[in-house]
């Protein structure tokens, strides 16, 4: 009952705007609350779904959904806070093609937590991120390499899918360098 668990209206509308089916690839559900995202991925063809979870009866919960899904075999839960929980992956050198944020609604870091994955290399080219928030709350359209392709509003719950694009952080960093040397050439 403390998780509060997207809804099957929301669910759906997700996996109709990134994809009804995946090619394999490595899933994570970092506020998994009840699994239910990463469990949907895995059931359209991920081959494996990370879950992390501050909260014990959320850990519990995912694992008893993972067991009557029957999918424990391709999923890793863990209870951990999601910045350490990034550090761990990152350094077992994971790298993930979609990412579920659904922080509660008041945290107000999604965009901090997707530019820790790009500083520790932990998204594939072309990952797509499902930052659920509150509707009141506005990311930015595009930061570093990161373009927000779709945006919905239900009700108090908005979502945002980014798509990122490890060229497009080279390129605008190397930009900015250049304008950087401009500046102390002039």
């Amino acid at each position: 009952m403390g998780t509060r668990p997207t809804t099957d209206k929301v669910k759906e509308a997700i996996f109709s705007m990134i994809g009804p089916f995946f090619d394999g690839g490595v899933a994570l559900d970092l506020f998994a609350g009840t699994g239910g995202l990463a469990i949907e991925a895995l059931s359209r063809g991920m081959e494996k779904a990370i879950f992390i979870d501050m909260d014990p009866k959320s850990i519990e919960t995912v694992r008893a959904n993972l067991k009557a899904a029957k999918l424990e075999e391709k999923a890793e839960v863990y209870r951990n806070e999601a910045e350490r929980a990034l550090k761990a992956l990152a350094k077992r050198g994971v790298v993930l093609d979609v990412v579920f944020l659904d922080p509660p609604y008041r945290m107000k870091n999604g965009d901090k937590l997707m530019e820790a994955m790009h500083e520790k290399n932990m998204l594939a080219s072309g990952a797509t991120i499902v930052l659920e928030h509150e509707s009141g709350y506005e990311y930015p359209a595009e930061f570093g390499p990161f373009a927000c392709v779709r945006h919905a509003v239900y009700g108090e719950t908005a979502v945002s899918i980014y798509k990122y694009d490890e060229h497009d952080a080279a390129s605008s960093e190397d930009e900015a360098a250049g304008e950087a040397e401009n500046e102390l050439d002039e």
